[in-house]
C-alpha cells in the first residue's frame, strides 16, 4: 500500500492549543531534568543538563496550505562525553489522534530540516485510551520504505505507586495523571502532599506542581473529609495540611483584597458623579490620583 508522506501538514488551530498544552508546557519545562530521570533514565543518563537550552517555540507553516503548528517542548543538549548537540522534542498529547504517529515524524523530518541534528522524539499520551503507538511506517508492494520510531510515554498506563518514593517533582504533579482507581484518589492525593513535603521546592515551584495536581485530581467534598481524616493521621500531618490551606487562605486574601479595591472605585464614582473634589476623594478611598482620573474619565464617555 502506498501512503502519502505529506497529505496534510501539521495543522493545529489556536483553539486546539488547550489549558491542557499549557500546564504540561510549563511543567516540563521548569522540572526537564527530573522529568526524564522519572520517566526515561536512559536518555537523562547521557545528557549533560548544564548545556541544555530551551529552544523559543517553533512555528512550522504547512508548505502547501500554509497552516501554521507549534512544537511544544523542544531543548537543545549536549551528549556526555562528546561534543556533538541533539535536539529532544517532547510533544504531550490529550486526545486519541489516530495519525499521531504520522505528525510525530513530521515534526520529527522538519526539526531535522531546520537543525541538522539527531532529534530525540518523546511522546506523552495522557488520555484514558489504550491507543499508544510509537511507530510510523511507509511501505510500498512489499518494501518497508521507512520504520520511523519515538519514544513513548502513556500516563495512564502508569502505576501511581510505583513513583511515590522517587521524590522527583515531575513525578509528583504528573502522578494525577496516571493509572489509579476511584477508590485511590485521596490516597493518591496525600502521596503526592507528602512527596511535595520531602522536595521541600520553593514557593514557586510548588505552586505550579499544587496547581498541576489539583487541575486533573480535585476531590469532591466528601472526599476531601475523608483526605483530612487520614491525613491528620499522618506523622507529617501538619506539614502535608498547611500546603492546600495556604493555598486556600492566599485565594481568600486575593478575593478579598479585589473586592476592597472594587469597592472603593464604586465610591469613588460616586463621589465624582456628586462633583466632589478629586483630592479629597483621594483622601476618603485611598486610591491614587491616576485611578480617580482614569474613573473620571469612564464619567465622560
Amino acid at each position: 500500500m502506498s501512503i502519502s508522506i505529506f497529505p496534510n501538514l501539521v495543522r493545529e488551530s489556536s483553539s486546539q492549543y488547550t489549558k491542557h498544552d499549557q500546564l504540561f508546557k510549563q511543567l516540563i519545562h521548569t522540572f526537564f531534568e527530573e522529568f526524564l530521570e522519572a520517566f526515561f533514565p536512559e536518555i537523562h543518563k547521557q545528557i549533560d543538563f548544564q548545556s541544555t537550552v530551551q529552544l523559543s517555540e517553533e512555528f512550522f507553516t504547512d508548505l502547501i496550505d500554509g497552516d501554521v503548528r507549534r512544537l511544544d517542548i523542544i531543548v537543545q543538549a549536549r551528549i556526555i562525553a562528546e561534543e556533538s548537540l541533539i535536539i529532544i522534542h517532547i510533544e504531550p498529547q490529550s486526545s486519541v489522534q489516530t495519525n499521531f504517529h504520522e505528525r510525530m515524524f513530521q515534526y520529527f523530518s522538519l526539526l531535522y530540516h531546520k537543525f541538522r541534528k539527531p532529534i530525540i522524539p518523546i511522546a506523552v499520551y495522557s488520555y484514558k485510551e489504550n491507543w499508544d503507538l510509537s511507530q510510523f511506517n511507509i511501505h510500498f508492494l512489499d518494501k518497508n520504505i521507512l520504520k520511523f520510531n519515538y519514544f513513548a510515554l502513556h500516563l495512564r498506563k502508569q502505576n501511581w505507586r510505583e513513583y511515590i518514593k522517587k521524590d522527583n517533582p515531575a513525578a509528583a504533579a504528573l502522578l494525577s495523571k496516571m493509572g489509579y482507581s476511584e477508590e485511590e484518589r485521596i490516597q493518591v492525593k496525600i502521596e503526592f502532599l507528602r512527596m511535595l513535603v520531602r522536595l521541600r521546592v520553593d514557593p514557586a515551584k510548588q505552586r505550579l506542581l499544587y496547581g498541576f495536581f489539583e487541575s486533573y485530581l480535585s476531590l469532591n467534598d466528601e472526599e476531601e473529609e475523608r483526605f483530612m481524616e487520614e491525613a491528620r493521621r499522618l506523622d507529617e500531618a501538619d506539614e502535608i495540611l498547611e500546603i492546600p490551606i495556604s493555598y486556600e487562605e492566599r485565594g481568600k486574601k486575593k478575593g478579598l483584597e479585589e473586592g476592597l479595591e472594587r469597592g472603593k472605585k464604586e465610591v469613588a464614582l460616586k463621589l465624582l458623579k456628586k462633583g466632589l473634589d478629586i483630592y479629597l476623594i483621594m483622601e476618603a478611598t485611598k486610591l491614587s490620583l491616576d485611578e480617580i482620573k482614569k474613573l473620571q474619565k469612564q464619567l465622560e464617555k
